[in-house]
């Protein structure tokens, strides 16, 4: 069997056996990738892998293409759910990647902007266009509300609530919440869908709320370019992701409970959301650094 047809297998097996969603099932897809290519070049057969084997290419992710230590850890999901297949099928005797042990990598504060910041960047959007119109929209969304990519992009016109400035946002395991948003982002909302997304979809019937310029929903790929290019207009280094790291760190410093703030996220866990002090602390002992005369250890 070659290299593309294993991972086209275990790709559908991930989707439909594991229940895994799209998103796992295409990271897991690319891990198993790369290492099934690492053995073609080390002349290693798939039958031959064995504990010694994954560690061996896990030295090699780490000191020759240099990958952190999340990436390692993402490396060995991928294995272990590769190593969960290949038992199924009976191409390995047992899951050795299950003897991998992940690293405990500690993580870096989420880059935040601050308000003028984000504004810059919202600012540098063309509305004279009818693209710009509908970016200005998408933009401003996400930071009202603190989506994922992923989650702009599926969101749906019935799940849309304009008049009482309401969204119902599907998010990671398919859990929806409900998130209110800004009287500015109901503005632009307005605007892109009485004037701009009509245009665009034509007599199509599409249930997405952003589309691109075929009328066809727009893609997580095609949102992320929309944004590097604005990211260089405004010159302000950021992701998307950032917009939603700043809407939380914004609702935080200006008094909002943690609770309140993980419900808006969607995170399942409170330690998740707990990230986002950490910035706000950070913010603190700077300041108090700057400012306080007192001693500077």
């Amino acid at each position: 069997m070659t290299i593309e047809g294993l991972l086209l297998r275990f790709h559908s097996d991930m989707v439909s056996v594991e229940r895994l969603s799209e998103n796992s099932a295409s990271t897991y897809e690319e891990c198993a990738k790369i290492f099934l290519n690492w053995l073609q070049k080390e002349e290693i057969k798939l039958a031959a892998v064995n504990p010694q084997v994954l560690i061996s290419y896990l030295i090699w992710r780490r000191t020759e293409q240099k990958c952190d230590e999340l990436t390692i850890a993402k490396d060995i999901s991928g294995l272990r759910a590769l190593g969960s297949y290949l038992l199924r099928q009976k191409m390995w005797p047992e899951n050795h990647a299950m003897l991998l042990e992940r690293p405990k990598a500690s993580r870096a504060l989420p880059k935040v902007l601050s308000v003028e910041q984000v504004d810059s960047i919202l600012d540098a959007i063309d509305t004279t266009q009818a693209l710009g119109i509908r970016d200005r929209a998408l933009f401003e969304l996400i930071y009202s509300c603190g989506l994922r990519i992923s989650e702009a992009a599926t969101l749906q016109v019935s799940n849309l609530h304009l008049k009482e400035r309401l969204l119902i946002v599907r998010g990671k395991g398919d859990k929806e919440r409900m998130v209110p948003f800004g009287i500015s982002a109901k503005e632009k909302l307005e605007q892109y869908l009485m004037e701009v997304r009509p245009l665009l979809v034509g007599s199509k019937i599409v249930s997405e709320v952003f589309v691109n310029y075929r009328g066809e929903p727009m893609s997580r790929k095609g949102i992320w370019k929309n944004f590097k290019a604005l990211e260089v207009k405004a010159g302000v280094q950021a992701k998307v992701h950032t917009l939603r790291h700043s809407f939380a760190t914004h609702l935080l410093a200006g008094g909002m409970d943690l609770r309140s703030v993980q419900e808006l996220l969607g995170h399942s866990d409170l330690a998740t959301t707990t990230i986002y002090t950490h910035v706000d602390d950070k913010q603190l002992r700077e300041g108090h650094k700057e400012f306080f005369p007192g001693h500077k250890n």
